[in-house]
């Protein structure tokens, strides 16, 4: 049976693992914020006011 034969699937396993280990950081970093956070105390939320119709 040729699928238990290792040695083709062993370097496509190692090759998978390269290429994954490889991109991977690259593509995680493209998910960081690029901007910093401004401060919270530059930032005054005003809060909004409930509307309760039932009463």
């Amino acid at each position: 049976m040729p699928q238990l034969n290792p040695r083709p699937w062993l370097a496509i396993y190692f090759f998978a693992w390269l290429m994954f280990l490889a991109f991977l950081p690259f593509k995680v970093s493209d998910h960081s914020f690029p901007e910093e956070y401004a401060d919270a105390a530059t930032y005054i939320s005003q809060p909004e006011n409930w509307l309760w119709p039932w009463l």
